[in-house]
């Protein structure tokens, strides 16, 4: 199973109804502590991590002073990258995702740097060379004064595939009862009108790695299908649907097509498509379930002192 700890901040100018600095910490998917700059203090957000932070005395008060850092690096650093893009006014945001993954089948690591702007790329951290990758001219002076830090670079090497694996491993065990657990999901086929897309829709599972898909007369399909996202619900399990797309379809046919949800550690969960069902309330009902969707716009806390001093 692969396992992930990311990190996500978000600094924004000119948006009066969101808070200049939001840092949220992630495990496989789960929010477990929240920094945001109107309350100016790191809150955990699941009962092991207030656990943990119970045992370690001085977690949240460490890790509110390093957030508090960041914000300060961050408010500096829209304000360089406004004068990068030539800009006065209007509102801005600047993003950073970073973290690690593990596999705890076959150990092993991958970790990851990225910052964006107003919603594109702008600079990422090449582990395997150890450079920067600036996809826009505005980051190629940052791009040059980075790659120029040799220490640095090899500490976030380190960083990501050391300690940030030893962070992500101690949380999973702590939350192991939460993070590790295998909750199945319920599938119905849905339809909003008769000419709309039957939408296979799997909901309450966890985690979230989840394969679901449809077939026909056995094979998998590719056309006529639109898979979604994966999406939170609000209880901490997750939901997806994929549409299929019957216009060119006989209704005498519909009974080749399946849709099939596959979790590890439980057995496959298959749906088969039946005119004769309509009534069903598991098929070809209207959707009427609201998207829960956890809006973490958020990119979160710096885990370590060296990123305060992260600046464009």
């Amino acid at each position: 199973v692969l396992h992930s700890l990311h990190y996500f901040y978000t600094a924004s100018s000119g948006l009066t109804t969101f808070p200049e600095f939001v840092a949220v910490g992630m495990v496989d998917g789960v929010q477990m502590v929240h920094y945001d700059s109107n309350s100016k203090r790191v809150v955990a957000k699941q009962d092991w991590m207030e656990r943990y932070a119970k045992e370690d005395g001085d977690y949240l008060e460490g890790q509110t002073g390093k957030f508090q850092g960041s914000q300060q690096t961050f408010k500096v650093n829209i304000r360089t990258l406004k004068q990068r893009f030539n800009q006065t006014g209007g509102a801005h945001m600047c993003q950073l995702m970073y973290g690690c993954e593990w596999d705890d089948e076959d150990d092993t690591t991958d970790g990851y740097d990225q910052y964006g702007y107003d919603g594109e790329d702008f600079i990422s951290l090449d582990l395997k060379t150890l450079t920067w990758v600036a996809p826009v001219q505005e980051a190629c002076t940052t791009k040059r004064r980075w790659d120029e830090d040799r220490a640095r670079n090899q500490y976030l090497k380190n960083y990501h595939t050391n300690e940030c694996v030893d962070w992500l491993k101690k949380y999973l065990s702590y939350g192991k009862s939460t993070l590790q657990r295998t909750e199945r999901p319920r599938v119905s086929l849905l339809q909003r009108t008769p000419s709309s897309p039957v939408v296979c829709h799997a909901t309450g599972f966890y985690p979230d790695r989840v394969v679901v898909f449809w077939r026909r007369d056995g094979q998998e399909l590719h056309e006529q299908v639109d898979p979604g996202e994966v999406l939170p619900n609000h209880d901490g399990t997750f939901q997806v649907s994929v549409d299929l797309n019957l216009k060119a379809v006989p209704q005498e046919d519909w009974g080749r097509y399946e849709c099939v949800v596959q979790l590890k550690g439980i057995e496959d969960i298959s749906k088969t498509l039946d005119k004769t069902n309509r009534g069903d309330n598991h098929i070809l009902a209207f959707i009427l379930t609201g998207v829960a969707v956890v809006a973490a716009v958020a990119v979160v806390v710096g885990v370590f002192l060296y990123r305060k001093r992260n600046v464009y």
